[in-house]
């Protein structure tokens, strides 16, 4: 039997141990953004028929041109970053990986699936989160230098200087890009890997066609069409971010860092601190190899008071 996989989310289990609705229940145990997307109209064939080609193209010219990628790489949408994940370790002979941690444990499973051996000085591989989930540590590019190369960009679109999208062109080197965390639709399942078209096409190649539902396709041209929605965003992020980091650490707490999606506490004991937080109908993140770290997302803009008086 399998090791469950540490993750946010959980919601229902909460609810069963403290009781209450769903819709009394602020889930901040992810990094989802609150403020989804709009959905646009969709027509009826979106559902009815099979993924067309000419919105697969207009999906990943649009992605090309918000991401600024590189015409020497290739890009793959997906049905999500995690199936991406899932696939990546076996595009290349398994050997040794680094995957500096704590960060997200999908990673490592995937490459362990793959017959890779975690090592910290792992020279055939590395996975860089960038930024960091959970405390938000950013990667230099000179450190993002072994013969295959995993970026995980999953959380870069609320800081996209930082990206190293640039890296992309270079051989053995693939950036993720996941759809359901700055434009909140996680639900829809669209990812995007980006880089070396050898890797690319071995990755096409396994994952098999018709890997993003029509309807998918088509909320993501809308969304990456649209970058005024992003700048609006990421201005509503930041400032949100700022003021949850002044009402936790108004308690104690000390912030650890994070992003404008998620922020991370060092807390005296952060079992009781997701307790008592359950018991105010909020569920928040907690890690298994850190007992004083409290990680919590950010809120819908009219639940601020619930959070408020939680703390």
């Amino acid at each position: 039997m399998s090791t469950p996989r540490d993750h946010g989310g959980g919601l229902d289990a909460a609810i069963a141990k403290f009781g209450g609705t769903r819709a009394e229940w602020l889930d901040l145990s992810t990094g989802i953004n609150p403020v989804p997307y709009p959905l646009p109209p969709l027509p009826a064939d979106a559902w009815t028929a099979l993924p067309d080609r000419n919105a697969t193209d207009r999906l990943i010219g649009l992605a090309r041109r918000y991401w600024d990628v590189p015409d020497a790489a290739d890009i793959l949408p997906a049905a999500g970053a995690s199936a991406l994940i899932a696939q990546l370790p076996r595009m290349r002979p398994n050997g040794r990986v680094e995957i500096p941690g704590p960060t997200y444990n999908e990673h490592g499973a995937a490459f362990r699936a793959a017959g890779w051996t975690l090592d910290e000085d792992g020279y055939d591989a590395l996975v860089a989160v960038h930024p960091n989930n959970p405390d938000g540590l950013m990667w230099e590019a000179a450190n993002l230098n072994a013969p295959f190369t995993i970026i995980d960009e999953s959380f870069c679109d609320v800081t996209p200087d930082a990206s190293h999208i640039a890296l992309a062109a270079r051989p053995g080197t693939v950036v993720l890009k996941s759809f359901g965390k700055f434009w909140g639709l996680a639900g829809l399942r669209l990812g995007f890997a980006i880089g070396d078209p050898a890797i690319i096409a071995d990755l096409r190649e396994a994952l098999g066609p018709w890997q993003v539902a029509g309807p998918a396709l088509m909320i993501g041209a809308e969304a990456l069409s649209d970058p005024a929605w992003a700048d609006d965003t990421r201005a509503r992020l930041t400032k949100d971010a700022a003021h949850l980091d002044a009402i936790v650490t108004k308690k104690g707490a000390v912030s650890l860092g994070g992003t404008d999606l998620f922020r991370l506490y060092q807390v005296q004991d952060a079992q009781a601190a997701q307790d008592h937080l359950a018991r105010h109908k909020i569920w928040s993140r907690i890690f298994p190899y850190a007992d004083n770290w409290l990680r919590l997302g950010l809120p819908h803009p009219d639940r601020w008071a619930q959070v408020e008086a939680a703390f």
